[in-house]
């Protein structure tokens, strides 16, 4: 289960000699695999002392436990920040660099600036604060875990409003991943303003060759 060992860690390593409180948020993202849907990041600081119990990383819990500690992490975290990367941004960059992007501002939108962050995977963002990278962070590491959550819950309200608008792909219940009624969807519907032209199974339908190289033609659902 997720803990703060690795928050006391650097606090502990870095604190010394400041008069203030040293602030370590945790950083993940959501929506780097889906055809469709910008990718979004979360930042979160917790208080060591005061935190919503059952924290855990978002692929392990269920919808409703997700949508029930949102609230909760909002309440009771010290800053909370949320980034995201548009489907424009991931077509011109690549999702790498538009993960990187969300992520960073996610760190700028906390409302109490952090002095360090710890981020989810091995690949390590440029950010306003120095950070380091946790493989399976998500899954050890309490504010790691929150963000998880805040960037899961955020994007999946998303592609629901975004499912309203386009109903045909089934983005409620898919969330713009490249699933069997997704894909369904883009043979029927055709491509919309929201789906990422760079990952191969949007750039066949739309080009009719193999050159998208962002993606594979991956039909289970996860994140990274």
């Amino acid at each position: 289960m997720p803990h703060f060992r690795h928050e006391r860690r650097v606090s502990a390593g870095m604190a010394d000699g400041l008069s203030s409180p040293f602030f370590v948020c945790g950083v993940d993202e959501a929506g780097r695999g889906p055809l469709a849907g910008p990718v979004v990041a979360a930042a979160v600081i917790l208080d060591f002392r005061r935190y919503p119990r059952g924290l855990n990383d978002s692929k392990q819990l269920s919808e409703d436990s997700r949508e029930a500690l949102y609230p909760r992490i909002l309440d009771q975290a010290l800053a909370v920040g949320v980034g995201e990367a548009s489907v424009g941004e991931i077509d011109l960059v690549n999702i790498r660099q538009a993960t990187h992007l969300a992520m960073a501002r996610a760190v700028r939108a906390l409302n109490v600036a952090a002095h360090f962050a710890l981020v989810d995977g091995n690949d390590a963002p440029a950010l306003p604060c120095p950070c380091d990278t946790i493989v399976k962070g998500d899954s050890v590491s309490l504010s790691i875990a929150a963000a998880s959550i805040i960037a899961k819950v955020t994007r999946d309200r998303l592609m629901a409003r975004l499912h309203d608008e386009h109903p045909g792909y089934n983005w409620r219940s898919n969330k713009g991943y490249g699933t069997a009624d997704h894909l369904a969807g883009l043979r029927t519907c055709g491509v919309t303003i929201h789906h990422r032209r760079s990952f191969s199974p949007v750039h066949n339908i739309l080009y009719g060759d193999e050159s998208g190289t962002q993606l594979s033609n991956t039909l289970i659902p996860q994140d990274s």
